[in-house]
């Protein structure tokens, strides 16, 4: 974002002026172009249609750069990026998600550190060649997070980033060092791109007191295809007749459930607890670690994978694809 000089309100920055922003960029020692969605956006305003323009940019230009970095606003970050991680499977080059807190061209502002090694890193190679970061990651403040375990955690701090269930896969100080047991290994298949997603997902986060009616109209929605629950610490919810009897509904009517935990860091261990056998007794899915954005994008890329069937979805869910689940 940029600020307006007269009204001061916060507007989509327009990447042509780049450069203008952000001149240390001419010092870097590659070649660097620039690419833009048609109609820059707030990234409160993404959806799984801009998710499909950066793919369609990324596949037209993927054999012909080393590295890519996406500019995003921070909001919808972790979404966007997390898509992209199983949208592009195979995927061998780095694909580095960064922002600000602050706007740029403001003078404290963090984007333009954060663009800068964003860009370094995108570029960074091993000695025979081989990119050191292959796959879909986010830069902020200092660290590389893996993308699908990434969340935001503050508004306010530059370090707005934190992936709770992974450790960082790098650190910038005086030199930016990698965590080579963090980082996936290259590929040796061909790279796919999907280029559909399936929306007719839903989410729901349980709390004390919820009343039937509340889960049932997200329960009743037509078409629904999956649904994530966020439940209590290691993926406990309330021995309720009604809820059972909503999921049961839901299981048995083709509809996924996934059952993730509130928590920032830990896991699902359905069983583990009486308040959470019954989940995994009538069919919900435990879905391990995996973030909130992780687990929405996962299932809506393997809801729109027509070669799939219910059972190998269900499987797929719990399975780590893209490094987004232990």
């Amino acid at each position: 974002m940029v600020e307006d000089a007269k009204t001061g309100v916060l507007h989509p920055f327009d990447f042509d002026h780049l450069f203008q922003e952000v001149p240390e960029l001419q010092k870097l020692d590659i070649e660097l172009k620039v690419a833009s969605i048609e109609k820059p956006i707030d990234s409160s305003n993404v959806n799984p249609a801009v998710w499909m323009e950066l793919l369609k940019i990324l596949k037209k230009n993927y054999d012909h750069f080393d590295g890519f970095v996406i500019l995003h606003g921070s909001d919808t970050m972790a979404y966007t990026a997390s898509s992209l991680s199983f949208l592009i499977e195979n995927n061998k080059k780095p694909i580095i998600f960064t922002g600000s807190q602050l706007p740029i061209g403001t003078l404290r502002t963090d984007g333009k550190e954060n663009l800068i090694t964003s860009i370094e890193i995108a570029g960074a190679t091993l000695p025979d060649g081989a990119p050191i970061v292959p796959e879909v990651a986010i830069y902020f403040e200092y660290a590389l997070y893996r993308a699908n375990r990434t969340i935001k955690l503050s508004a306010e701090n530059f370090e707005a980033f934190q992936s709770p269930n992974y450790p960082i896969l790098a650190e910038a100080g005086v030199h930016i060092r990698y965590h080579d047991y963090a980082i996936q290994t290259l590929s040796d298949k061909e790279v796919l791109f999907r280029d559909t997603i399936c929306t007719d997902v839903a989410s729901i986060k349980i709390f004390p007191g919820m009343r039937r009616e509340i889960f049932s109209a997200i329960a009743d929605i037509n078409d629904l295809k999956g649904l994530i629950i966020e439940s209590y610490g290691s993926g406990n919810a309330p021995i309720e007749d009604w809820l059972i009897e909503e999921l049961e509904k839901m299981i048995q009517s083709g509809v996924l459930v996934v059952n993730i935990t509130q928590c920032i860091s830990g896991h699902v261990d359905q069983g583990k607890y009486e308040t959470s056998s019954h989940l995994a007794r009538i069919g919900v899915i435990g879905g391990g670690n995996m973030t909130f954005e992780a687990a929405i994008t996962k299932l809506m890329y393997l809801l729109a994978c027509e070669e799939l069937k219910e059972e190998d979805i269900s499987k797929h869910m719990s399975m780590n694809l893209r490094g987004e689940i232990n």
